[in-house]
């Protein structure tokens, strides 16, 4: 079986690839190597898939269907593998075998067409919010992963060279990075996050109704996390008249059911939603940028 790469991969993973990285011309050598190496039965790729991984539908040797996820090392596959063995499949995926190779990952298969996006916004929220609490658990003393204050230092930098670039943004990229040291001055937990966690990252599953997928850990406080659930369905809110009013009360209703509080919860939302905008601009995904950067504005 052939195992190109979706089309929507390609985009992504184009927009922040280093200069002569070669991992997706060698992605169809690679996983047929992964799938020989553990005797799996290709199904399909999925598609369109995920935007920094390639997931394949497989089967196990005992017919037991499975997921191999393959992701370059800038998605950080080896810290995703960390915290799924921290979580155990206690809000997230399951992970099937105990070693590491080029990236693979041996997942339990969910159901990859259903997430909770799915359902209505207030349902999916309140799934998608009860899910996120079962993964903030106590990081290991020896961890390796990345924290809140490295990522969004590293994210910071990129987002003052692009306000530079474009005075338009300076003000929000300003109090966003205010935000921040406000933020970071005393965070009032330190716990596991899933870092990227939004609806659509809710899969249905057999062993439990909804679970986790494609965590990018990072250790720090939960508001951080919560943060991008606020945004979810960012196109939905900009085209409501009233989406500002949404927007306050969803942070109201998220920090209260998830005992955040609120104002953290907003600066961590305003500091995500500037930096995902200037990224967006910097990539050349200006509709994209315009969406962010004005639900950025009601905050």
């Amino acid at each position: 079986m052939a195992f190109e790469p979706p089309p929507r991969l390609v985009r992504a993973l184009g927009e922040t690839a280093p200069a002569q990285d070669a991992w997706l011309a060698e992605l169809p050598a690679t996983a047929e190597r992964a799938v020989a190496e553990r005797e799996l039965t290709v199904e399909r790729v999925q598609v369109p898939g995920g935007r920094s991984s390639l997931v394949v539908l497989v089967r196990r040797t005992d017919g037991t269907p499975a997921v191999l996820k393959l992701a370059p090392p800038r998605a950080r596959p080896g810290s995703e593998r960390a915290a799924l063995v921290r979580w155990a499949g206690l809000g997230a995926v399951q992970l099937l075998e105990a070693g590491a190779a080029e990236g693979a990952l041996l997942l339990e298969r969910l159901h990859p067409d259903v997430s909770v996006r799915s359902l209505p916004e207030a349902k999916a929220l309140l799934e998608a919010a009860g899910t996120l609490r079962r993964l903030w658990v106590e990081p290991p003393a020896d961890h390796v992963f990345e924290t809140v204050a490295g990522r969004t230092g590293r994210q910071a930098a990129a987002m003052r060279v692009g306000a530079d670039a474009d005075p338009e943004v300076a003000p929000l990229v300003d109090a966003a990075l205010a935000a921040r040291e406000d933020l970071l001055a005393a965070p009032p937990e330190h716990r596991l996050l899933h870092g990227t966690f939004r609806q659509s990252k809710v899969l249905s599953g057999e062993r439990m109704p909804w679970l986790a997928v494609g965590p990018d850990p990072v250790v720090g406080e939960c508001a951080f996390d919560l943060a991008r659930l606020v945004r979810d369905r960012v196109e939905d809110l900009i085209a409501t008249p009233s989406g500002a009013a949404v927007v306050r009360r969803r942070i109201k209703r998220l920090a209260e059911s998830l005992e955040t509080d609120q104002d953290r919860l907003r600066g961590w939302t305003l500091f995500r939603a500037v930096e995902s905008g200037v990224r967006a601009l910097r990539v050349g995904r200006p509709k994209d940028a315009e969406l962010l950067l004005e639900f950025a504005g009601w905050l």
